[in-house]
């Protein structure tokens, strides 16, 4: 039996039970739950425990082997490979699942992309600047036009990264790729609000305070305004979580006896 988590958890969202078990079960392995070289209960156990179907306990293992965390061998059963300090860096794309892994992963990108713009400030060229203008201009495009401007957004942190001239700064963007921006895993509708679109706005905004410090090589102010940036949108994040947890909570008040 595997222990410390909360079956009903996964019960609530049917169209993601499968991505709610990665996590749980992956949770268990980084944090030693589930030691590397130990074998994962059976199906029927974990099947029994979260209270899913077979196919969904086949595709979350499905899910782990691909993510690196789990090997099955033959006739044998599914063991945990461990974390692997060998293994080449890598977020799987069931790793961006929910509000907490976009949090955890913009936690990281404060302290790479922060650094990288203090770099670009120092290091970039006209080209660069110019890419960096064209994807702020796309930007603003898109969201004028109703769109949600993802992949422009994608695009001028990546023009940030190459603009550092440190090929290794703009390798780990392109392993990021798109799905590091927010709201293309957790935002799913075509069209925008009025309300979503000031919002982009200010997003934006916040990228030209960006790109204006490395026009003016100013690492400080680069840095500066690339940590506020993150880190306002991990706190809308933040606030979007705890408000999605509330709601749930409320639900479950109202179903009582």
């Amino acid at each position: 039996m595997i222990n410390g988590s909360d079956p009903s958890r996964l019960r609530r969202k049917p169209r993601t039970l499968a991505l709610e078990l990665v996590e749980a079960l992956g949770d268990r392995i980084r944090e030693g739950q589930l030691a590397a070289g130990e074998k994962l209960p059976t199906e029927a156990a974990v099947m029994n425990e979260f209270g899913v179907s077979r196919t969904v306990v086949r595709e979350a293992l499905s899910k782990l082997q691909a993510a690196g965390l789990v090997e099955t061998r033959h006739g044998v059963g599914t063991f945990v490979a461990g974390l692997g300090d060998s293994a080449p860096f890598r977020i799987a794309s069931e790793q961006f699942a929910t509000l907490r892994d976009v949090i955890a992963l913009l936690e990281l990108r404060i302290g790479v992309e922060t650094e990288a713009a203090a770099l670009a400030s120092q290091r970039r060229s006209e080209t660069n600047l110019v890419a960096m203008r064209a994807a702020l201009d796309s930007f603003g495009e898109a969201v004028e036009a109703g769109r949600d401007a993802v992949s422009a957004d994608f695009q001028f942190h990546h023009e940030i990264a190459r603009a550092t001239q440190n090929r290794h700064f703009a390798e780990l963007l392109t392993t990021f790729g798109a799905m590091i921006i927010p709201r293309a895993r957790l935002d799913t509708s075509d069209e925008i609000s009025a309300q979503r679109r000031d919002y982009l706005r200010l997003v934006n905004g916040e990228h030209e305070s960006i790109y204006q410090a490395i026009a003016n090589r100013d690492g400080d102010a680069a840095r500066a305004a690339m940590r506020t940036h993150l880190a306002n949108s991990r706190e809308r994040r933040r606030r979007a979580n705890a408000q999605a947890a509330n709601d749930t909570k409320a639900v479950a008040d109202i179903d009582k006896p």
